[in-house]
This record gives C-alpha cells, sequence and structure tokens, in this order.
C-alpha cells in the first residue's frame, strides 16, 4: 500500500480495466459494522446462536462487502473524487468468519455525457465462491487529483464487563444440581436494589430472602411491577433492625451471604462487625473490587476501598490475604499483589513504602500465601510493563499486578471510582474475611454490578465449602449449600 492516492480520470479508464483487494473478515470486523449498522442479528453477533446455524460460524453483515466495493472505487478506481451514484447486487453466500476475500471491479460501460462509469462488481472467496455479484454505477472525477492517504485512526472496540458476565456465566455452571444460595438482602426499599437480587435468583445464582419494613419493599417492588411472592419476606421497623435480623440469620445458618440494600454501608458493617452478635471471623474483615477495565487484559482487585479506613501492618496482612483468597476463587491459581505506593523504593518517611516492604518479607516467610508480592510499587509500574521497563524494575509482579492493594481507604476509593467513571470500567464488590460473603455495593451501582457481585459472592462461599470438604456436586443438600 502506497502513501499517495492518485485517481484515475473518466478519459484515463477504458472499458474492461479492473482493481482488485483482498482482505480476510476477523472479528473486528463483525463487531465494527454491528455497531455502526445497529445490526444485534444474532447470525452476525452471536457465535453460541452460529455455531447452531448450518454455517456453524459468525457471518458477516451484508454491508461489509458493500463497504470493500465501496472503498475499491473510492480509492482505487477511479479513486479520490468518485461519486457512488447507484449499486445492485445480489449476495450469494456468507461470508465467514476467517474468510479471505478477493473484491473486484471492472469498467464495463461508460457515459460521456455525464462522466459516469458502470463497473461489474464481483467478491469470491478462497474457495473460489462467488459470494457477491452485480454492477455499481459512480461519478467518475474528471481532474487529476493525488493526495496523501490518509491514516486511519485505530479503532478500538470494547464492550464493559464482559470478564464480569463470564464469571456470572461460570458461577451459575457452578450452580447446577445445586440449591441456590440463600441470601439476606438487606432494607430493599429501591428498585435496584430489588431488580438486582431478582436477576441473580432468575439466573439460579440465589435465593433472595427479603429483609426491611414490609411497606416500603412491597411499595418499591409494586412501583417496579416486580413480583415478591416467590420468596421470604421478613419484616422489620427500620434499617437498623434489618441489618440486625439479616447478621442474626446468617450465624444461624439460615443464609450463606448478605446483600446490601438501600442503607449506608457503615450501618449494614456496624451490625456485621458486632464483637458480640456479629460475623467476624480470625481475620479483620475487607472489601475488594474486582474491576473490569476496557485497558486492562485481566481482572482487576483492588483493596481496601471500603472498610478499612488507614490500616496498619497486621491490617494489611489480612487485607492481603483476604484478596488473594478471593482471587484463587475466581479462577487465578497464584495472584500478583502490588502494594501501591507513590514511588516504588523505600522511604523512610512514606510509611506506605515501609508496610509494602514488610509485607513482601512476610509473604517470604509464610505469613502470607498463595500468591507473589511486590512493593512498594508506583501504579504507573503496577499494571503497565512499559512503565517498569523505562524505570529498570526487576519484579514477578510490575507490569502485571492482579491484586492492587492500597495504603489507605480514600486512595483505594478514589482508585476504583477514577477508573469506573473516567476508565469505563464496571465494577463488582465484596466484602470478605466475615464468616459469610456480603455483598456490598454502592447504591449508586446498576443491577449489572449487583449481578456481578452476587457471582462473587457464589464463587468465593463454593471455594469455602469446597476446601472445606462440604461441596459436592454430585450430592448436596440445600441445608449443607446453606449453612456450611
Amino acid at each position: 500500500m502506497t502513501d499517495t492516492l492518485c485517481n484515475r480520470t473518466f478519459d484515463e479508464i477504458a472499458v474492461g480495466d479492473s482493481a482488485s483487494l483482498q482482505r480476510t473478515l476477523t472479528l473486528n470486523d463483525i463487531a465494527t459494522f454491528a455497531v455502526m449498522s445497529g445490526d444485534a442479528n444474532p447470525s452476525h453477533v452471536d457465535a453460541d446462536f452460529a455455531r447452531s446455524t448450518p454455517f456453524h460460524q459468525v457471518v458477516a453483515h451484508g454491508m461489509w462487502s458493500g463497504a470493500l466495493l465501496s472503498n475499491l472505487l473510492g480509492t482505487e478506481l477511479p479513486g479520490p473524487g468518485t461519486v457512488y451514484v447507484d449499486q445492485a447486487l445480489t449476495f450469494h453466500q456468507q461470508v465467514l468468519l476467517g474468510d479471505t476475500v478477493t473484491v473486484s471491479v471492472t469498467a464495463r460501460e461508460k457515459f460521456a455525457d455525464t462522466h459516469r462509469i458502470r463497473f461489474d462488481c464481483a467478491v469470491v472467496n478462497q474457495r473460489g465462491q462467488i459470494v457477491v455479484s452485480g454492477h455499481a454505477l459512480v461519478q467518475a472525477p474528471t481532474e487529476k487529483v493525488c493526495r496523501p492517504r490518509t491514516h486511519l485512526p485505530q479503532l478500538h472496540l470494547i464492550d464493559p464487563g464482559q470478564r464480569l458476565l463470564a464469571l456470572v456465566a461460570r458461577a451459575r455452571e457452578g450452580c447446577k444440581g445445586l440449591h441456590p444460595m440463600r441470601v439476606a438482602v438487606v432494607h430493599p426499599v429501591n428498585t435496584v436494589s430489588i431488580q438486582g437480587a431478582i436477576d441473580a435468583a432468575q439466573a439460579g445464582l440465589i435465593e433472595p430472602v427479603w429483609i426491611g419494613p414490609e411497606a416500603r419493599i412491597r411499595a418499591a417492588a409494586e412501583a417496579a411491577g416486580i413480583d415478591l411472592s416467590p420468596w421470604q419476606l421478613l419484616s422489620t421497623e427500620h434499617s437498623h433492625a434489618a441489618a440486625a435480623r439479616a447478621v442474626e440469620l446468617a450465624r444461624n445458618g439460615k443464609v450463606g451471604a448478605l446483600m446490601k440494600g438501600a442503607l449506608h454501608t457503615d450501618e449494614l458493617m456496624h451490625a456485621v462487625l458486632d464483637p458480640a452478635t456479629g460475623l467476624r471471623s480470625a481475620r479483620r474483615a475487607s472489601h475488594v473490587f474486582v474491576v473490569d477495565a476496557p485497558a486492562a487484559d485481566r481482572l482487576l482487585f483492588i483493596t481496601d476501598a471500603a472498610i478499612n479506613i488507614a490500616p496498619d501492618l497486621d491490617t494489611k496482612r489480612d487485607i492481603a490475604q483476604n484478596a488473594i483468597d478471593l482471587a484463587q476463587a475466581l479462577g487465578v491459581a497464584t495472584p500478583r499483589v502490588a502494594l501501591l505506593a507513590a514511588v516504588e523504593t523505600v522511604n523512610a518517611r512514606m510509611p506506605a513504602t515501609l508496610d509494602a516492604a514488610a509485607l513482601c518479607k512476610m509473604a517470604d516467610r509464610g505469613q502470607i500465601t498463595g500468591a507473589v508480592l511486590d512493593g512498594p510499587l508506583a501504579f504507573d509500574n503496577a499494571i503497565s510493563l512499559a512503565a517498569a521497563k523505562t524505570k529498570d524494575i526487576v519484579s514477578p509482579v510490575a507490569g502485571q499486578a492482579d491484586i492492587l492493594l492500597t495504603p489507605d481507604l480514600e486512595s483505594g476509593n478514589m482508585l476504583a471510582k477514577q477508573l469506573e467513571y473516567l476508565g469505563g470500567a464496571v465494577i463488582a464488590g465484596l466484602v470478605v474475611g466475615t464468616r459469610v460473603p456480603i455483598i456490598l455495593t454502592s447504591r449508586a451501582d446498576g443491577v449489572e454490578a449487583r449481578l456481578a457481585s452476587c457471582a462473587l459472592a457464589v464463587l468465593q462461599r463454593q471455594a469455602l465449602l469446597r476446601a472445606a470438604g462440604q461441596l459436592d456436586a454430585t450430592d448436596v443438600s440445600p441445608d449443607k449449600a446453606q449453612t456450611a
């Protein structure tokens, strides 16, 4: 391909002149044209559906072949200055994913009075089959034009939340043959709290138990046209009482997880962390954001951004171990943990760097297990190999971290929210280190985040039961799945 585009004028083109190009159909091509055209035909965009058709492949929209013909006429023959007037095309074959097509145009007829040319058009696949045939009428340029070829911008298609949806699918698969985990939905007095739990229930992940002021819960459900009758509703006077009742059910093995509804996090966690009646375990409770960021090639785990305001070294040890255990439950066999600070060197005046160095040594001594830790690392060299190489950082974690352990709650919360609101990330959240997982989403989160968070809780719960030898996919009673 040259860097210059030169046309051929009407007078320079003779009947029989031709031009051609080759192109291989990729998933990116299919997705681009689906977005441009708004085409949601599952034969074009849904691999699972397409595999059930006689073609057994995702296929291209006819617009793709037409666009290649337009490209050839507009850049090669006649080239710049060409105006498309009319076309008549017949589509004989589907273009399948991975097919390589040869697109050609041949001048068939010239009209001197209007400077128009009719071209025969053909698209042939690598098997020699005619995919498209027909003709196109164009207004050919009359003046010679040579221009630098415009370099097209790089196109990055993103489908936010796909990695989290994969976790939802994995959780659903793991639930087959098992009784859905009962989840206490605490104070669900708005539509989004109810709908998120119902979506998880309809996916076969959970069995919700609504806890809170009955009149307000039913009013929210009625306003959204939601029928709550298939599930248990336990009425309480207010949100404080709802939190206490949910914790009591968890302590007694009646539910396997808690899900935050329309109440403040500290209100729910006050009941969860009550020394006498709460759900404390041997470890400090902490929160993990599981982040599906478009610019990342993997899920990122950010912790702690919701529970521990200014954690000391011992608390950070528990925060790290909690996140490691969750990452492993989600399929990351040996997570890489980046201990974040503003710099990547130890500085006695920066406590976060001292804690990072100490945590690395604790991992060396077996006080933190199941992962590879390194720090201090700044955010850029924790997630970017290029940044790490620029700073000559040699590390098994730098540039490829899975878990980002932040110095404090404020930095963690801001990092997660920046990725969400400026970076287009989809975020799920879970409290771990308690006797049961707690689905802790923001009141501003949508149904998608709540559904993904339910999947996190299910996968973590299954991992805990499996580790205890109490999860057998072939024989699990509802009581065991709820109370173990």
